[in-house]
């Protein structure tokens, strides 16, 4: 086949225009039915033509999914972590209408680590000085000076059939810091992550560590971004921890009790009633 021979989708069968085709291991997508796949999915030209049809399947139940999802709780800005706690799911995502959007909807436990990742990016300063010819020359300073620039990602690791990680960028603009502190604050060493598992109080008593020890909290775009993704860090692995227990507590092996009610000898059912009269036994 020449370069410019027609070209039809695999999928749906629609001819695809001159730009509009995306390549699969073994067949073409047009752009309609690759805008439908999961804006976390980044695996599509090693997909055959049937693992695309199948997560089309699932994009589409999904909607359901989406229908059924009810707003319990809201974190971040733009991008934003939705939270169903009554239903155990979550969804991440930047759009208005979510029927639209169609943004996967995933259950608690599917969550198996969550970072903030901190990518930093300095410049150096400059200072113009004239040589010995009147010619003007830029020149480090002494100490040398720099100007720092932050972008914060969130990365939420999942067990999913088609993605295994969710990454967002927190803020919508670089955040820009200029020189931090004297001498020792313009050249100290800066961590390009600044995840730490921090679960529920603990996370106050961090920030106050951070904000005395740490001169970039002391801008508040910085502040407010890492206090964000802090947040979100914290809820998940809340929530991870919460499932986890919660499993382990339904796989334990069950023992027979004697019910206070009714005196029979009992294995409590799953909301720890007597199988025979429906009453409490624990």
């Amino acid at each position: 086949m020449g370069l410019f021979d027609k070209k039809y989708c695999s999928v749906c069968g629609e001819k695809i225009g001159l730009f509009g085709n995306r390549k699969l291991e073994d067949g073409n997508l047009c752009k309609a039915c690759a805008a439908k796949l999961s804006p976390w999915f980044s695996d599509r030209r090693s997909s055959t033509v049937e693992q695309i049809k199948a997560q089309l399947d699932y994009r589409e139940a999904n909607r359901e999914a989406v229908a059924a999802f009810h707003t319990t709780r809201t974190l971040g800005r733009s991008t934003k972590v939705l939270l169903d706690e009554d239903a155990g799911t979550f969804m991440v995502t930047s759009a208005r209408d979510l029927t639209e959007a169609n943004p996967d909807v995933i259950r608690y436990a599917q969550v198996t680590g969550c970072d903030l990742d901190i990518q930093e990016d300095k410049t150096e300063e400059m200072r113009e000085v004239k040589d010995s010819e009147g010619r003007t020359q830029r020149v480090s300073y002494n100490p040398p000076r720099y100007t720092y620039s932050y972008d914060f990602y969130m990365i939420i690791r999942v067990n999913h059939d088609y993605f295994d990680e969710i990454r967002f960028r927190l803020n919508s603009s670089t955040v820009e810091i200029g020189r931090l502190g004297g001498p020792a604050g313009m050249n100290r060493p800066m961590a390009r992550n600044a995840g730490i598992d921090i679960i529920g109080s603990v996370l106050q008593g961090m920030n106050t560590a951070m904000n005395q020890t740490d001169p970039r909290m002391q801008d508040p775009d910085y502040a407010e971004y890492y206090n964000m993704g802090q947040e979100i860090k914290a809820a998940l692995t809340q929530i991870r921890t919460q499932v986890r227990d919660e499993i382990a507590a339904a796989n334990a092996p069950k023992t027979a009790v004697v019910c206070p009610a009714c005196g029979a000898t009992t294995m409590p059912d799953a909301s720890g009633c007597c199988e025979y009269c429906g009453s409490p036994v624990r």
